[in-house]
């Protein structure tokens, strides 16, 4: 199945593109978030196709109507999908945007796909499998955090939203050691992480479930944490009635020297 996924996604992101290179509408969504026609064609193609492979499992897409709490939590697995993360950077056209489709068993993402269809590339993670990265329509090679450098030898690579950014991420780098900073749009962030090109991404600001679900489980995968930034535990999903995040931190394991500095920084 993961093979049909990986093609199917592929599929949504094609369609994605063939929006992004010509002129497309923009609205604005009762939150003030941007919303594309481009949203809506992915959001469509990756429910027929989960639909398809897996019609006994519920789908909560970004896209979707709103699925109350009552109902959600009966829901031992799901699908969590956001058909175009990084809508503004879809904007912009930088290219910094992904489609990402999550599986989530008891509140864990277990099975995860984020595609960056600019960028032509791939990540896929799946519990006790492992984690991938495809590019260039090229075959799957397995992919890892690394270890956790020792900073005056190789500065620490701290990655930042490329479109919000927040007074506590400030005070979060000013409490590190040496490092350098890169600035990125979407669920790519985590990615970095995932294949040992980044160190550290921490999250103070908002985001939403679908937003990180799926590079959560690459992230996992790869042998790395999405960790709740107060308390240092896994982040979860649908264990309340907003699917807000927490505030959060992506890393390749746990230092106390970057620990410290997110305690001060909150």
């Amino acid at each position: 199945m993961r093979t049909r996924l990986v093609e199917g996604v592929h599929a949504a992101g094609r369609e994605v593109i063939s929006i992004y290179e010509r002129d497309f509408s923009v609205e604005t969504k009762d939150d003030k978030s941007p919303l594309t026609e481009a949203d809506m064609a992915s959001h469509h193609i990756l429910v027929d196709l989960l639909e398809g492979l897996a019609p006994e499992v519920p789908i909560l897409s970004e896209e979707s109507a709103e699925i109350p709490f009552a109902t959600r939590k009966a829901w031992q697995r799901y699908w969590l999908i956001d058909p175009l993360d990084g809508t503004k950077e879809f904007i912009k056209k930088n290219g910094e945007f992904t489609l990402n489709v999550a599986l989530i068993e008891a509140g864990e993402p277990v099975f995860g796909i984020v595609h960056a269809p600019v960028l032509d590339a791939t990540w896929v993670g799946q519990q006790g499998q492992g984690a991938w990265k495809q590019e260039s329509g090229g075959a799957l090679y397995p992919i890892k955090v690394r270890p956790l450098p020792e900073p005056e030898q190789a500065p620490w690579q701290v990655v930042g939203s490329r479109s919000h950014g927040s007074t506590e991420f400030e005070a979060f780098c000013a409490g590190l050691p040496k490092h350098e900073r890169v600035s990125m749009g979407s669920s790519l962030k985590l990615c970095l992480v995932a294949e040992g090109k980044a160190d550290l991404y921490p999250r103070l600001a908002p985001t939403s479930e679908w937003d990180t679900a799926a590079a959560q489980a690459v992230v996992t995968a790869a042998g790395g944490l999405v960790l709740n930034a107060h308390t240092l535990e896994p982040l979860r999903c649908n264990q309340q009635e907003s699917v807000l995040n927490p505030f959060f931190i992506v890393c390749g394991q746990r230092d106390e020297r970057w620990e410290s500095a997110l305690k001060a920084s909150l």
